[in-house]
């Protein structure tokens, strides 16, 4: 049997998944936008929402078919996992509150698992293609959702974020605690090079990743705050 292909960070493979996260998701925007078809907006939706859903069930396919179902895999407990569902359940029935969660967790959380993921495994192994639909999927969804969908987060939609996000921190630790797993990274640090690896040890860490959360929020409203202060009548 041919081992699999090892992923090299930042390799050929994975700045071409990158590069297809940002460009298949913009190009399908201006397509339904120049084309002023509600029918094409929702078949586009629909096919995000399909390939969702069957990078999931190929994965747990995966884990079954070799063994490898765990607790640590098969819980849909990692912050990626909440952001795709959701990303489905806002590309079924399109809906602000839906959204907002899928649009703040995949480009703070998704988008960083994508850029340093925890992997082992280069294309074309399965693991690299599973991986990369899901995440890349979610990322790409949101940009549709954000840019041919024409949603986007209101003011209100930070208070909700941060709350939603604490309570995600609070069922992932318990379901570590209960279980001796890592979901959400709150039992250690990344065994690939990440982010956390800039931050205090373990469990430091996680206080710092709460501050470090809000202003990644801020961050990513503030070209919906600008673009609103900048369509306000001058008088008004």
């Amino acid at each position: 049997m041919t081992p699999a292909p090892h992923f090299v960070i930042f390799g050929t493979a994975h700045l071409a998944a990158i590069a297809l996260t940002f460009a298949v998701p913009v190009l399908l925007a201006v397509a339904v936008r120049l084309s002023g078809s509600a029918r094409l907006t929702d078949i586009v939706r629909w096919l995000f929402a399909a390939e969702l859903i069957a990078t999931y069930l190929l994965w747990y396919w995966l884990l079954y078919a070799r063994g490898w179902i765990h607790v640590g895999n098969i819980l849909p407990m990692h912050l990626c996992d909440w952001a795709a569902i959701a990303a489905i359940v806002t590309l079924l029935v399109p809906n602000r509150k839906s959204y907002e969660l899928a649009y703040f967790w995949a480009l703070t959380g998704t988008l960083q698992a994508t850029l340093t993921p925890e992997l082992s495994y280069g294309f074309p192994d399965l693991r690299f293609v599973v991986f990369f639909g899901f995440h890349c999927g979610v990322i790409a969804a949101v940009l549709y959702m954000t840019l041919g969908m024409r949603l986007r987060p209101v003011p209100a939609s930070i208070p909700r974020v941060i709350a939603w996000t604490l309570f995600y921190g609070a069922a992932a630790g318990t379901v570590d605690w209960l279980f001796g797993v890592n979901f959400g990274f709150l039992r250690a640090k990344s065994v690939d090079p990440s982010v956390l690896d800039y931050l205090a040890p373990w469990p430091w860490y996680i206080a710092e990743l709460v501050p470090i959360g809000i202003v990644f929020i801020l961050v990513l409203y503030a070209p919906f705050f600008v673009a609103d202060r900048w369509r306000r009548p001058e008088n008004s």
